[in-house]
């Protein structure tokens, strides 16, 4: 393996070994503690893809496995042309590993998928050719999930509500890995946190066109699962920085002018308050001024104008930093009649 050029101090080395020709599909895996997986889930994928119609990488990106994941890639890289492995300094979670893949990957289509072999690389063919019927992504669906109730199915499903609700994603199983995205899809996004479960919502965000396809799943035969009911908690919170993305990204002054024409409003009936005496007889103007009320009234004003000027500066940085023109690229797989 040889030293990547990023600088990125999470990842350590990069294999660079294949020919330079960019293959058809490129099949990102992200890989931690699955060293009883590795080499039956490269088995899987190659029977699946070795003769097909398809030229094909298996990049799996190692998220800082301390099992022997590590000896077992050097055995493979040995004898398979196809594969390359990204290797983490330090563990820093699957959507991390996910855009590590995204950005090393060529090919023209990316296939993800989980290293624990409950996901079927049978399921890649299928995937493609619905695809192929004029789609940028298409998500598997687990119908059929042969998970644990309590620690895998009902944190599932709450995650799946309420990433539905809040973004109106067309699809069932927005946790499913196994999915084939158009690469200009994914190779333009800009991932952190636990985003990778909003991959599709943000790329909906952007235009690109989405469907879902049931697929098969097979319960783990090795390992232990890396995620339980504490994921709830997670896509809450990423829910909301989510939206705030997907809604305040184009135009923030829109939404920084609303907040401020609120405290606005708030301002006035504090200056009603400080300079209008209320007394059962009726309303007169104040000779002397409440001072508590008038400063509030002015701390409010300024703060109103704080966040109007805010997000003039958000917009004027997002256009200086070519944000909308990355928008419009991401949508290139407009076609015109």
């Amino acid at each position: 393996m040889t030293e990547p050029t990023s600088t990125n101090a999470t990842q350590s080395r990069v294999e660079l070994d294949l020919p330079s020709a960019v293959p058809d599909l490129s099949v990102v895996v992200p890989i931690y503690n699955e060293a009883d997986n590795l080499r039956a889930l490269r088995r899987a994928i190659g029977h699946t893809l070795d003769h097909s119609r398809w030229s094909y990488e298996v990049v799996f990106v190692d998220d800082a496995s301390t099992d022997r994941s590590r000896e077992i890639y050097e055995e493979m890289l040995v004898e398979d042309p196809h594969l390359r492995v990204v290797l983490f300094r330090s563990n820093c979670g699957q959507t991390a590993a996910m855009a590590a893949g995204f950005k090393y990957s060529r090919g023209e289509v990316v296939i993800t998928m989980d290293g624990d072999l409950q996901n079927d690389p049978a399921d890649i063919p299928r995937l493609l050719e619905v695809l192929d019927q004029g789609h940028d992504i298409v998500c598997g669906w687990r119908r059929e999930r042969k998970d644990r109730a309590l620690t895998r199915l009902l944190p599932s499903k709450l995650a799946n509500l309420m990433i539905s609700t809040f973004h109106r994603v067309p699809i069932h199983d927005t946790g499913c890995s196994l999915k084939a995205y158009r690469g200009w899809v994914v190779r333009n996004l800009t991932l952190y946190s636990d985003m990778h479960r909003f991959i599709a919502a943000l790329s909906v965000g952007v235009g690109a066109r989405i469907t879902e396809l049931p697929v098969r799943h097979h319960p783990r035969r090795f390992g232990v699962s890396k995620y339980g009911l504490t994921r709830i908690f997670k896509v809450m919170a990423d829910l909301i920085v989510v939206k705030m993305l997907m809604q305040f990204s184009a135009h923030p002054v829109r939404w920084f002018s609303f907040f401020g024409a609120f405290i606005f409003v708030m301002t006035l009936g504090l200056v009603i308050v400080g300079l209008f005496k209320f007394e059962s007889t009726g309303i007169s103007f104040s000779r002397r001024y409440d001072i508590m009320w008038i400063s509030a009234a002015g701390m409010n004003l300024l703060v109103a104008l704080n966040l109007f000027l805010l997000g003039l500066l958000a917009e004027l940085q997002l256009k200086s930093s070519g944000f909308f023109r990355r928008r419009a690229s991401m949508s290139s797989g407009d076609r015109i009649l």
